[in-house]
């Protein structure tokens, strides 16, 4: 069985956290692990279990490998979408990158930003859908609803087909809340998890079926793609044809295989920031509370601190959220509108809708202190051994100051060591590179002066990680 790990969601109902650069499924929300981590480590003593393959949006993949580096868990594979398709194409790509003599291997479509509490239940329904899988059928796994709640898909169960599962009868869209209260009380309906198990074969042959055009696009993409060190990258021009759709739609409410176990194992897709609430230890006051926090008279709220200090006076039922470059107060009861702040944030080009103030690379980060019409001011970290790509800017030239570690600088024709409390300055327009040879980070303060700070002002000669 391989893990299949999507990973393709921006999560901007969880702004200021969690942003379109770095979403929420790399965050550290629950536990001392991110999300993703969470997802790969909850199979760990499932037997039988393969390296899983990653589906992610391009920009996202440094931050996947790494992430699977620290928990040491190689990936089989990592799939780089250009542009997002929904689920089917992500699986279908997954599919297709099993080896031609392993399609019966199970695909185990997790996506990569949900918790699971009770991971005995999980690993249990997980074994139950092997076996169903094995037998030829496509599994989904329904989460037993513990209230109607509008914001889930729903699948609503048939015939038992045995004793671990039921026939699906069909798939429903996020309903009001008197309909949700119906299919609460009615029994049949399960949320919809958005989990998945099947042989690779089954699927693709069953996308044959019903979405032929899908498949054709998506094997013709991933025949096309390119090895790049740990990643399998598609030709954005080819995959931009292929049509764009949910397992849902495209496979699984038109296929006469489909199955549903159920799974009550305090699911939470963490949707929301009422639903991080719900799976964040409480204080005796009901509040989740993370960084520095006071309260006085404070109830039944979610307190989020990153750098600063946030105190409250009287107040209840608040989801107060601290970054280093903003701060969001909202009503536990209307967060789903936080996208709506997202939107306006884009609309008006802002940064902070994409990145945060620290910008996380694949040789280190950038903390953006301060800034002007006419300067930045950067505090950079570079890993042991890594290196900046070779590059040269038309609009701004930077001042390094090393604060600790040592620095090999290229600039023009020119190579220089430079230790603690030494400078150099590249001017406009000269080729120049950052590299740390030494064993310990090196942080350096950088200074940016010119007509055009934007990040995209960079011409690149040479790079490590295949950036262009």
């Amino acid at each position: 069985m391989i893990p299949v790990i999507l990973s393709g969601g921006s999560g901007t109902r969880l702004w200021p956290l969690s942003r379109s650069q770095y979403p929420k499924q790399f965050l550290p929300l629950v536990s001392e692990h991110t999300l993703l981590q969470e997802t790969v480590l909850r199979l760990q003593g499932i037997d039988s279990l393969k390296g899983p393959i990653a589906v992610c949006n391009e920009d996202h993949r440094f931050m996947m490998a790494e992430q699977l580096r620290e928990i040491n868990i190689p990936p089989s594979a990592i799939i780089l979408e250009p542009i997002g398709k929904n689920t089917a194409p992500a699986v279908a790509l997954a599919a297709l990158a099993v080896d031609s003599d392993s399609k019966d291997d199970i695909l185990l479509v997790l996506p990569a930003d949900h918790v699971i509490a009770d991971v005995a239940s999980f690993q249990k329904a997980v074994k139950q859908a092997e076996m169903m899988a094995e037998k030829g059928y496509l599994v989904t796994f329904g989460i037993v609803p513990t209230a109607p709640e509008t914001g889930y898909g729903y699948i609503k169960s048939g015939n038992k087909n045995t004793d671990v599962a039921f026939d699906v009868a069909n798939f429903v869209e996020k309903p009001d809340l008197a309909t949700a209260k119906k299919y609460v009380d009615s029994g049949d309906f399960f949320w919809n998890s958005g989990m998945f198990a099947f042989k690779a074969g089954r699927y693709l042959e069953e996308l044959e079926k019903y979405h032929p055009d899908m498949l054709k696009a998506c094997a013709e993409s991933f025949n096309s793609a390119k090895v790049d060190a740990d990643f399998i990258r598609l030709d954005k021009d080819i995959f931009a044809l292929c049509p764009a759709d949910s397992i849902d739609y495209a496979v699984m409410e038109k296929t006469d295989k489909a199955v549903v176990i159920p799974l009550d194992a305090e699911w939470n897709d963490v949707g929301s920031w009422s639903a991080l609430w719900d799976v964040t230890n409480k204080d005796d006051s009901g509040n989740a509370v993370s960084g520095d926090v006071l309260t006085v008279n404070t109830e039944n709220s979610f307190l989020h601190s990153s750098s600063r200090l946030i105190t409250t006076v009287g107040v209840s039922d608040l989801v107060i959220v601290e970054t280093a470059d903003a701060v969001m107060v909202a009503s536990k009861e209307q967060v789903q509108d936080v996208k709506e702040i997202v939107e306006q944030l884009k609309s008006k080009k802002r940064s902070e809708a994409g990145i945060h103030r620290k910008v996380y690379r694949p040789w280190g980060y950038y903390d953006l202190v301060d800034s002007g019409d006419r300067y930045h001011t950067k505090c950079i970290v570079v890993k042991p051994g890594a290196k900046l790509s070779l590059q040269k800017h038309h609009h701004r030239a930077e001042h390094w100051v090393v604060v600790s570690g040592t620095a090999l600088v290229t600039k023009g024709d020119d190579v220089i060591l430079l230790s603690e409390n030494e400078s150099t300055y590249i001017p406009l327009g000269v080729v120049h590179r950052l590299e740390n040879p030494g064993v310990i980070p090196l942080e350096i303060v950088e200074v940016q002066s010119g007509s055009y700070l934007g990040e995209d002002d960079i011409v690149r000669f040479n790079d490590e990680y295949g950036r262009s």
